[in-house]
């Protein structure tokens, strides 16, 4: 498909190296402007996309970070209310419609990412990251955005987007997304990337890694992430992992079994896992890796 090669190329230029599918999905989201929902665990490289986008179409990415207890204040707008207190004592006295209309006014409006997001001039990129760790009551006020892109604030009506950001939502499926939410966005499932392909993202990503040795590290990865382990590494371990190899001035990995063994410190991240990982155990999966 032509739309998909093109996309997929110029995602490629801007340093993400995209499947097929996904490349088809970002495709489709730009066609018919709608959001697109990224699921899959955490490391897989969902928010990378986000970024991606933004560098592909040279424009600003806002990013909203979600947790449990995200309001509608931290997402949408805010008064400034030191401001608005510091104005009303300065026009005390004056007549109190005249008062509410000037601190109720633009001037003292806060914008927050989503408020932000459909003001731009140029659309932006607008991410909404780890949609699945806020509350289902802010997922439920998401849909306003997502169906009309435009939100309501009492004191100055409805505000409708001045050009349609380009959305990305992502979720590691820690919680179970609406229907409702769903309905409104294309989906696609991020998945640990195949060994060849990560290899490309860390020929990509990692200065002076080679294709030999970048293949090589990917094998490796991917033999441990089939291990019993409690933290599965993401992409962002693996090229920090390269980065330290290449650092280190190692150019084939059967040539530094130790300190292979000893920089796997940057792909395991918990206490458990790296006990597991004794030499013996990191020269077995060395041992698969052509």
């Amino acid at each position: 498909m032509k739309g998909r090669d093109q996309i997929a190329e110029r995602l490629s230029a801007a340093g993400y190296i995209a499947d097929g599918e996904l490349a088809t999905a970002i495709s489709l989201m730009q066609l018919l402007r709608r959001p697109l929902l990224l699921e899959g665990e955490a490391g897989v490289g969902k928010t990378e996309v986000a970024k991606a986008l933004a560098s592909l179409h040279e424009t600003e990415l806002i990013r909203l970070q979600c947790y449990e207890g995200l309001d509608q204040s931290a997402a949408l707008y805010e008064w400034n209310y030191q401001r608005q207190l510091l104005s009303i004592q300065a026009h005390r006295g004056d007549d109190a419609d005249d008062i509410e209309h000037l601190i109720f006014s633009e001037r003292y409006l806060l914008e927050r990412p989503l408020l932000a997001a459909i003001r731009r001039d140029k659309s932006p990129v607008l991410l909404i990251d780890e949609v699945d760790r806020a509350d289902e009551e802010f997922e439920a006020f998401l849909l306003e955005l997502l169906s009309d892109f435009q939100v309501s604030i009492p004191e100055l009506g409805t505000i409708k987007a001045t050009s349609i950001p380009h959305v990305v939502l992502t979720s590691n499926g820690t919680r179970e997304l609406s229907d409702a939410l769903r309905r409104r966005c294309l989906y696609h499932y991020v998945a640990y990337p195949e060994v060849d392909r990560e290899a490309r993202i860390i020929v990509a990503r990692v200065a002076g890694a080679g294709a030999s040795l970048a293949l090589q590290i990917a094998r490796l990865v991917n033999a441990i992430r089939k291990e019993d382990l409690r933290k599965v590494p993401g992409v962002a371990e693996t090229l920090d992992w390269a980065a330290a190899l290449v650092g280190l001035d190692v150019r084939d990995l059967h040539d530094a079994p130790e300190t292979v063994h000893e920089t796997l410190t940057c792909l395991l991240k918990t206490h458990e896992d790296k006990a597991k990982f004794r030499p013996e155990v990191t020269a077995r999966l060395l041992g698969k890796v052509a």
